[in-house]
């Protein structure tokens, strides 16, 4: 399915299966709204999906992975040998958020979109559209049909998975520089310098963090992306795994599937998609708050408030990983049967 097609049909919440959320909600034996924004989620998947009946016993990680060209700015501690290695380890079961989400019940799968002269892997998926992306402070990342490519196989993973009965997807990515990258698209956006949005990443001295302030602001000026085209954004200071992000939120509004966010990256390419499609942030959920000083103004932007606030920037998809208990913690209530009617007492009402 072309993007075009799928921001065309992507249609709005079910607001009678909300309702009947709600009123489940209500008359379950507890102070009502007490479990606060976990209720909020139940009922948001109940509208997203038309079902007052949620599950999610069926769950993937996602993890979009690919190289940045940007790297090169020394923007980053590591160089993108890393992405490549931490990718084979997501596909063999041993990287982090591989043990994190073993005790989740979640399915991890690793996706190569442009991983920098990546030869494979056993259990990394195959969709690569070009190997790694220009560096964003001398050009644009890729081509506008690249980017649409990427941002069309988020959608139909998305569509893939669904098929295969998952009932709630987590996104996460892998890629050195994608922090500048993430940063440079919500700048963009947001119209926001650099110096507001950056942050230390995955260990940057101060020395680090003033080149990549300064990458991603030689970014903006070489490229002018048109802040209100995101695929124009997208393609010249993003990258391949925030474009396929993106399409992954916008498959999850499409295929009426939860979008469970992780950090700053995630977010970034969720607020690309809900200023193609208004209408997509009725898939989405904020796992965490990460501590990239952008992450609050991509929440703030995209009206989300996260579910876990731990200082957690490990990437990978772990914030969604390690929010998954509080949703399963929520359904077991949501399913109890504990209600008013069966205790005999009589249902609270506002006072």
């Amino acid at each position: 399915m072309t993007l075009d097609q799928a921001l065309m049909a992507v249609t709005g919440p079910d607001e009678a299966a909300a309702r009947a959320a709600m009123t489940r909600w209500d008359g379950i034996a507890k102070p009502l709204g007490s479990l606060g924004a976990l209720e909020d989620a139940v009922t948001k998947i109940a509208a997203l999906t038309g079902s007052a009946e949620v599950n999610l016993k069926q769950r993937t990680l996602l993890v979009f992975c690919a190289d940045n060209g940007v790297v090169a700015q020394g923007v980053s501690q590591s160089g993108p040998e890393v992405t490549a290695a931490v990718a084979a380890a997501l596909g063999e079961g041993r990287s982090t958020v591989n043990f994190m989400a073993r005790t989740a019940n979640c399915s991890v799968l690793p996706v190569d979109l442009g991983i920098l002269d990546f030869r494979g892997c056993p259990g990394v998926m195959d969709r690569r559209i070009r190997n790694g992306t220009g560096d964003i402070s001398e050009g644009p990342a890729m081509t506008r049909d690249q980017c649409l490519l990427a941002i069309e196989t988020g959608i139909g993973l998305v569509r893939e998975r669904r098929e295969a009965g998952d009932d709630i997807l987590l996104l996460g990515e892998m890629g050195i520089g994608n922090t500048t990258t993430s940063c440079a698209v919500t700048g963009a956006l947001l119209g926001l310098p650099a110096e507001k949005l950056a942050g230390y990443g995955a260990g940057l001295s101060p020395a680090g963090l003033r080149r990549k302030v300064e990458a991603i602001d030689r970014a903006i000026a070489v490229n002018r992306p048109y802040p209100d085209d995101p695929v124009d954004v997208l393609a010249k200071v993003g990258g391949l795994d925030l474009a396929a992000l993106c399409g992954a939120v916008i498959g999850g509004a499409l295929y009426r599937v939860p979008v469970l966010l992780d950090g700053v990256i995630t977010g970034a390419a969720a607020l690309c998609a809900v200023r193609m499609c208004p209408e997509a942030g009725k898939a989405l959920f904020a796992s965490h708050i990460s501590a990239e000083p952008a992450a609050r103004m991509i929440l703030e932007a995209l009206s989300l408030k996260p579910l876990i606030c731990a200082e957690l920037r490990l990437g990978e998809g772990s914030g969604g990983v390690a929010a998954l208990p509080l949703f399963d913690q929520a359904l077991a209530v949501y399913h109890s049967g504990h209600t008013f009617e069966r205790l005999g007492i009589e249902a609270y009402k506002p006072q």
